[in-house]
């Protein structure tokens, strides 16, 4: 593993995740309607970046910490997340929500923040320094996945949208 931040405590960690969130919506929602579905450099509009958080929200919900089959919660096929291979998943995911209206990525996206944050504040801080995986030999942590799908997750896409408005 590489050496990234680890909070102190859980307050610390939904400080983060708060932290990021916000710097998340205030750029999306200052987004015109033409630049919320401009195309990036890679292909992606920022309306694809905020569903693309939304559904790897839903990952770390339904397949990290209830242990639900990856195609169940991802709703595609066995075949798209066989080797769970980000180039298959992705461009499937995106795709999925690339028709669907500014209004609508943000509301679910929004429910999907609050449906999070909710079932985070039920954890104590001693679950989520639990191995993720029982038969995982390194045994890291839950957190390391609520870090990369929550503050870490919502960081990269917020620059990146940044920077595609910049460019």
């Amino acid at each position: 593993m590489t050496d990234q931040w680890m909070p102190k405590d859980k307050p610390e960690l939904m400080s983060a995740i708060e932290r990021e969130w916000k710097l998340l919506m205030d750029v999306a929602e200052k987004l015109t309607d033409e630049q919320m579905t401009m195309p990036d450099a890679g292909g992606w509009s920022p309306k694809d970046n905020l569903a693309h958080i939304s559904e790897w929200m839903k990952v770390l919900m339904g397949i990290d910490m209830d242990r639900r089959p990856s195609h169940e919660v991802l709703g595609v096929s066995e075949d798209v997340t066989k080797g769970w291979d980000m180039e298959i998943i992705n461009p499937v995911l995106v795709e999925r929500n690339r028709n669907r209206s500014r209004q609508d990525v943000l509301d679910e996206l929004k429910q999907v923040h609050g449906q999070l944050t909710a079932r985070l504040e039920t954890m104590t801080f001693e679950d989520l320094m639990k191995p993720r995986r029982a038969d995982d030999p390194e045994k890291h942590p839950l957190l390391l996945w609520v870090l990369g799908d929550t503050s870490e997750h919502f960081a990269e896409h917020r620059e990146t949208i940044e920077k595609a408005l910049n460019a």
